[in-house]
C-alpha cells in the first residue's frame, strides 16, 4: 500500500515517501494519475506518516517532514512544510510560493558560451529541501503518445531530504526513470570534427590512429554525409538525409568498412526542416504521407504527426541504419513554437527507436530538461575555444548530476572560435579522459583539430597516451555505468554527495569523484612560466589519498594546492582502492584478454567488475586482504562471454613487488612479502627546480638547504622565505613524500 493520500474539492496532497510529498491544486477538481513526460512512476510503496485532519487544518507528519495546511487555495501562509533537523542557519521550512535555492542541475546548451553560465535548477539543496515543477508538463502514455493536459493544475513534488542527496537522487529515479545502460562503445574515444571528409579520407584516417596504437570506439560523421548545396528553391541545406555521393560514393561500403575496423557509427542529422522533394526517400515519403509529388510539396517537420514520425523512421532513418548507421546525433537548435518542446519528442522516439533490437540504446542530442536522464547522451553544444570554457566544464558536468543528468558528453577541446594553445588542448583531454563521454570534436576550420599529431611531437605523445588510457579505464567504466542504471550512481558526483556537512565539499566545485574509486580535480589554468606546471586547489576528505599515476601519498583532510606537468591531471585513489583496467587497450571494445587491477593499500576491501549485460553478464568479484596479504578471485555469470585466455595482474601500489599474474579462474593468491617503495622527496624536488626557471646557484644552493634538512622542522625554515609559487611547490612535494608520515 502506498502512503496516504489527502484529497479536497481542489486540493489533493500524496505522501510518496517521509521526504517527498506531491502537491497538486486544480480550479477544475481534476488531477493527474497517469506519467507524464516526467514523472514515470508514483508508487514507492507503504509510508509510514501521522495524519491530524480537521475541516480546516491538515497536517501531517513523517518522520522527516511536517506539512501543514490551512484548506482551501495553496498561498504562502495556508501551506508550509518544514524538515525536521536543522540545515540552515534560519530553520528549513517551505512556504508555498518560495523557490528554493539549489544546488543546481544544468542547462539545455553550452552553444555560444565562453565561460560560466547560469544553470537550471536541481532536486538538491544545502537547506535540505528543493522542488520539482510538473505542472506544465505533457501527459504520456503508449498508446497516445504525448499530449498537453486538457485541465491546468498546480503539480508540485516536494523533495525533502536533508543532506541525504544520493537518496534524494535516487528517489528522483524512481520517480522519473532509472537512466539506462550505455552501450560499451559509448565509454571509448569517439572521433567527430566537422569536415568534408571524403570516405577514403575518413578511413586512411582511422587507419592513421591505428597505426599510432590510438583506439577508438565510435566515428561521428558531421553533417556534410549529406547533400548540402541543394536547388535554391528547396531552401537551406542544413536539414539532409541523401548522401553526398561526391564525398562517400559507396556508403554501404564506407559504413562497412568502419564496422570492420572495430567502430561504431553516428551521423549528424538537423531535422528541423522535414523531408523535401531532393531527398532520396522523399518518393516513399510523399507516398506514405499522401503528398503531391509532382509539385514537390514537401513533408513538413511535425513530430507529434504519428504518421510524419513512421515516415521519418521507416522511409528515411531506418534505410540509412540497414546501410550499417549504428545511432543518430540529433543536432535540433530550434525552439518549442509553442507547442510541446520538439527536442522532447525527438529524443523519446529516437532512442525509444534506437532501443527496438533490444540492444542498450543510444542517442547524442541535447538535454531538454528534467526526464532527459531517460534518453542518453547529451551533448553539450558548440563552445568557444578557450581557457575559461574549459574552467566550467567540470563544474558543469557534476552539477547535471544534480537533477539526474549523468551523461554529458562535451566537445572536447571546444568546438569553435577561440585561439590556437596547445595546453588548453592537451588539459581539455585529459579532462575529457575523466568525464563521462570523451568525443573529441571541432569547427570547420583547417587550423582547427584534435588529431594529437596536429600538435607539436610532446603534445602529441602525451595526448596519444591519454586516450590510451581512456580504453584503459573501459573496465572501471563499464561497471559504473551498470552502477548508473541499477542503483543510480551518477559516474561523476560532487564531493558534497558524500561529505555533506563539510563546508569545504561545496567549495570545490571542479572537482568530484570518478565512480567508487577515484577523485579528480582537472586542471583549468595555464601553466606557469617560470616552473612549467599548473595548479588546482585541492580538497583532500578524511582518510588517506595517492596519486593515482606517482602513488605520492595525501593525508586528508585539508586543502592543498597541488601542482601538475603538462604530462600529468590530478586524480586521486581513495586507500584501499581496487581499479580494473584493460592492459592492451586496442580500437573497438573488446573484452580484454588481460586485466590489470590496480590496488592501492588501505582497509579490506571488495570491487566486483561487471562486463556484458542482462544474461550474458559476467561478475568478477576481487576481494583483497591487505591484513592477510591475500587477494580472492571469484568469477560468476556466462563465463563464456570472456576471452578464453583471460588472464589477471595484480598491480600492487607503494610497493616493490613483481606484478602477479594469474589465470582467468576463481582462487585466492598470495601476495607474498611486501617491501615499500619509498617515494623520495629529493628526487621530486630535484626535477622541480630542474625545470624552473631559475638561477643555477639559486638552484643549487636551495637544493643543498633542503637535501640537509634532518626533520619537517628544518625543512619548513627553508622554504617558508620562499616566494609563495615556489614555496607551495616544494610544500606539496614534502607534504605528498612517505618520508614524512608524521606531518
Amino acid at each position: 500500500m502506498a502512503g496516504p493520500v489527502i484529497k479536497g474539492e481542489n486540493y489533493r496532497i500524496s505522501v510518496l515517501t517521509e521526504s517527498l510529498v506531491r502537491l497538486e491544486y486544480s480550479e477544475d477538481g481534476v488531477f493527474e494519475d497517469g506519467q507524464t513526460q516526467v514523472v514515470q512512476n508514483r508508487d514507492f510503496g507503504p509510508v509510514a506518516c501521522e495524519v491530524i485532519e480537521t475541516e480546516e487544518v491538515l497536517d501531517l507528519h513523517t518522520e522527516h517532514l511536517h506539512l501543514h495546511f490551512e484548506k482551501g487555495p495553496f498561498a504562502p501562509d495556508r501551506l508550509f512544510i518544514e524538515l525536521k533537523g536543522q540545515y540552515a542557519v534560519y530553520g528549513s521550512r517551505w512556504h508555498y510560493g518560495d523557490q528554493p535555492e539549489t544546488l543546481k542541475g544544468t542547462s539545455r546548451t553550452l552553444d555560444e558560451v565562453d565561460g560560466a553560465m547560469e544553470l537550471q535548477d536541481g532536486i538538491l539543496s544545502k537547506a535540505g529541501y528543493a522542488l520539482l515543477d510538473d505542472s506544465a508538463s505533457y501527459l504520456y502514455d503508449d498508446e497516445s503518445g504525448f499530449r498537453a493536459r486538457p485541465y491546468p493544475e498546480v503539480d508540485l513534488y516536494f523533495f525533502g531530504y536533508g543532506r541525504d542527496y544520493l537518496g534524494a537522487l535516487k528517489d528522483f529515479y524512481h520517480l522519473t526513470g532509472q537512466p539506462p545502460l550505455l552501450p560499451r562503445y559509448a565509454l571509448g574515444n569517439w572521433w567527430s570534427r566537422y569536415w568534408p571528409y571524403t570516405s577514403q579520407e575518413y578511413t586512411d584516417l582511422m587507419d592513421r590512429f591505428k597505426a599510432e596504437g590510438v583506439p577508438l570506439a565510435v566515428s561521428v560523421i558531421d553533417m556534410d554525409w549529406h547533400k548540402t548545396a541543394i536547388p535554391a528553391r528547396f531552401g537551406s541545406g542544413w536539414t539532409g538525409y541523401s548522401w553526398n555521393r561526391d564525398l562517400i560514393p559507396d556508403p554501404a561500403t564506407f559504413l562497412n568498412g568502419l564496422h570492420e575496423r572495430g567502430l561504431k557509427v553516428t551521423l549528424n542529422v538537423h531535422p528541423a526542416d522535414g523531408i523535401r522533394a531532393f531527398e532520396d526517400a522523399y518518393p516513399m515519403v510523399a507516398k506514405r504521407l499522401g503528398l503531391d509529388a509532382e509539385k514537390e510539396e514537401a513533408a513538413g517537420f511535425d513530430f507529434y504527426s504519428p504518421a510524419f514520425r513512421e515516415a521519418y523512421f521507416e522511409d528515411v532513418h531506418h534505410p540509412l541504419e540497414d546501410q550499417g548507421v549504428d545511432f543518430w546525433w540529433i543536432d535540433w537548435q530550434q525552439g518549442s513554437h509553442g507547442k510541446m518542446d520538439p527536442l522532447w519528442l525527438l529524443n523519446h522516439y529516437h532512442y525509444v527507436d534506437n532501443c527496438r533490437t533490444g540492444q542498450a540504446g543510444l542517442i547524442l542530442s541535447r538535454y531538454g530538461g528534467p526526464g532527459s536522464h531517460r534518453y542518453p547522451i547529451g551533448f553539450s553544444g558548440d563552445t568557444i575555444v578557450t581557457w575559461e570554457s574549459l574552467a566550467f566544464q567540470p563544474y558543469f558536468t557534476s552539477t547535471a548530476s544534480n537533477i539526474g543528468y549523468t551523461w554529458w558528453s562535451h566537445d572536447i577541446g571546444g568546438h569553435m572560435r577561440g585561439y590556437y594553445d596547445e595546453d588548453l588542448a592537451l588539459r581539455w583531454l585529459q579532462f575529457g579522459v575523466f568525464s563521462p563521454i570523451n568525443r573529441l570534436h571541432s569547427s570547420c576550420n583547417a587550423f582547427n583539430s584534435k588529431e594529437p599529431w596536429f600538435y607539436s611531437p610532446e603534445t602529441c605523445r602525451l595526448m596519444k597516451q591519454y586516450l590510451r588510457l581512456r580504453h584503459s579505464l573501459l573496465p572501471y567504466l563499464y561497471t559504473m555505468n551498470v552502477a548508473t542504471h541499477e542503483e543510480g550512481l551518477p559516474l561523476v558526483q560532487p564531493l558534497y554527495y558524500h561529505y555533506p556537512n563539510e563546508e569545504e565539499a561545496y567549495e570545490a566545485k571542479n572537482q568530484y569523484f570518478f565512480g567508487s574509486e577515484l577523485m579528480v580535480a582537472p586542471i583549468t589554468e595555464a601553466l606557469d612560466p617560470v616552473f612549467h606546471s599548473a595548479s588546482v586547489s585541492v580538497w583532500f576528505p578524511d582518510g588517506v589519498w595517492y596519486d593515482f599515476f606517482h602513488d605520492w601519498k595525501y593525508e586528508g583532510r585539508g586543502k592543498l594546492t597541488v601542482f601538475r606537468t603538462s604530462q600529468d591531471i590530478p586524480v586521486f585513489a581513495r586507500a584501499g582502492a581496487i581499479i580494473p583496467m584493460d592492459a592492451q587497450p586496442q580500437t573497438g571494445v573488446d573484452l580484454p584478454e588481460m586485466l590489470d587491477w590496480h590496488l592501492f593499500p588501505g582497509d579490506n576491501r571488495s570491487f566486483v567488475l561487471v562486463e556484458g549485460e542482462g544474461a550474458g553478464k559476467v561478475e568478477t568479484r576481487l576481494t583483497v586482504d591487505w591484513d592477510e596479504r591475500k587477494i580472492r578471485l571469484d568469477l560468476s555469470g556466462d563465463l563464456a562471454l570472456l576471452p578464453e585466455k583471460r588472464q589477471h595482474r595484480f598491480l600492487l601500489h607503494t610497493f616493490e613487488t613483481d606484478p602477479i599474474i594469474v589465470d582467468n579462474q576463481s582462487q585466492e593468491i598470495a601476495m607474498g612479502e611486501l617491501q615499500s617503495r619509498p617515494i623520495a622527496k629529493e628526487d621530486r624536488m630535484f626535477e622541480l627546480l630542474k625545470s624552473a626557471n631559475l638561477a643555477y646557484d639559486r638552484k643549487n644552493d636551495l637544493f643543498a638547504a633542503c637535501s640537509r634538512a634532518k626533520d619537517w622542522k628544518q625543512l619548513m625554515k627553508v622554504i617558508t622565505p620562499l616566494e609563495e609559487g615556489l614555496r607551495q611547490r616544494l610544500f606539496e612535494v614534502i607534504y605528498s613524500s612517505e618520508e614524512n608520515e608524521d606531518l
